[in-house]
């Protein structure tokens, strides 16, 4: 019994040290695999399709009750202004909303609550750039005090990151066959294909200002935002 547990071991030994050796050879030859990498950034321009506003009421009273009803009453006008301006409910959101006492300090003394302030900040979306000067307007005229930017977007920006993608590919593709040529080897297979985009535009600010008896409405500019796609390529060096 000894003999054939010797023997059926010595065959497992020798089993594995031949799998060990084929998996070690496998192994140095994907390391001397030689590769080209290279990388290309493709840019595609469209025009936003929508924009958001951020605005907000800040208040004050002498008690965190009065500031909490007068934030109300303009706000209760800030929702209607919207929607007179045809804006959909479901495009407004409340975004923020803070209570916060104000203190007095003076001469090291302990400090002392002196009143109270609100700030309730609401987020409106329009499909329709046309309506979003109107809007700022109706926001001021309803009592909004706090207009902290406009944020334009592109609802559906397929097509033009396909066409950036694209430009990309093509750029990344002639990169590498003027790496190999000047190396003096040819281009194989690739191996890896990835992909990082970046399109966003930041918050527009706009600056406060008095409400003219011009019944011309806020001029606004959308402009066109830039969508960018850089594509890296690793190829295989054509042995």
């Amino acid at each position: 019994m000894k003999k054939i547990i010797l023997i059926t071991a010595s065959v497992l030994a020798m089993s594995c040290s031949s799998n060990a050796h084929e998996a070690g050879s496998d192994a140095t030859h994907h390391a001397q695999i030689g590769t080209i990498h290279a990388s290309g950034t493709g840019h595609a321009a469209q025009a936003p399709d929508q924009a958001s506003v951020s605005a907000g009421v800040v208040t004050e009273g002498a008690t965190a009750g009065e500031a909490m009803r007068k934030n109300a009453t303009l706000m209760t006008s800030t929702f209607a202004a919207l929607k007179k301006a045809g804006i959909a409910e479901k495009n407004i959101q409340t975004s923020q909303m803070s209570l916060q006492p104000r203190y007095d300090y003076q001469n090291r003394q302990k400090p002392r609550i002196t009143g109270y302030e609100v700030r309730n900040t609401v987020s409106a979306k329009s499909e329709d750039l046309e309506k979003v000067g109107p809007m700022l307007d109706a926001l001021v005229e309803a009592g909004v005090n706090n207009i902290n930017g406009v944020t334009f977007s592109i609802k559906d920006s397929k097509s033009a990151q396909d066409k950036a993608r694209i430009d990309a590919i093509k750029a990344a593709q002639t990169k590498a066959e003027g790496m190999a040529k000047a190396a003096g080897v040819k281009l194989g297979k690739i191996m890896e294909i990835r992909e990082s985009s970046s399109g966003h535009q930041p918050p527009q600010p706009m600056m406060m200002r008095a409400m003219a008896d011009s019944a011309e409405s806020t001029p606004i500019a959308a402009g066109e935002q830039t969508l960018s796609v850089t594509v890296n390529l690793t190829y295989v060096i054509d042995q």
